[in-house]
């Protein structure tokens, strides 16, 4: 005949977690700063243990996590653009922009004017130079 053995239940494949573990989900909570703070004790009192806190730091990615590799708001410039919900808003916020945008393209043909104008000026300064240095040269030979 068959027997059939009866399930095991969960909890008896779960193995309670052990110091190790314990103590990485404590640090994991306290944050990065944990982290850094045994490292350090760790090199303080005993420099191998530092140093392997710090290697495994380094290959489980804690050294660089969260605040590191967390994106710059890239949204934030895509929710100027997008609809409030009012008209009213919605439209002084529309001409606001493009009054801001025009102001822009003015300053920046502005300060282009005043870049040729340095350019010419330095050239012309530079080519005064040239010419009383040549006039120079002619009346000591």
């Amino acid at each position: 005949m068959n027997t059939i053995s009866p399930p095991l239940s969960d909890t008896a494949s779960v193995r309670p977690a052990g110091w190790f573990t314990r103590t990485e989900q404590w640090l994991d909570e306290k944050g990065k700063g944990a982290w850094i703070a045994a490292m350090v004790l760790g090199f303080i009192f005993f420099w191998p243990i530092g140093l392997a806190l710090l290697f495994y730091m380094i290959w489980s990615k804690r050294m660089f996590s969260k605040s590191c590799n967390r994106p710059v708001n890239v949204s934030r410039g895509m929710n100027a653009m997008r609809s409030t919900g009012n008209a009213a808003f919605d439209s002084y916020k529309a001409d606001t922009l493009r009054r801001l945008e025009e102001e822009q393209m003015n300053f920046e043909a502005f300060l282009e004017r005043l870049r040729e104008a340095k350019d010419k000026s330095e050239f012309d300064q530079f080519m005064d130079d040239r010419a009383a240095k040549s006039t120079d040269d002619a009346s000591d030979a």
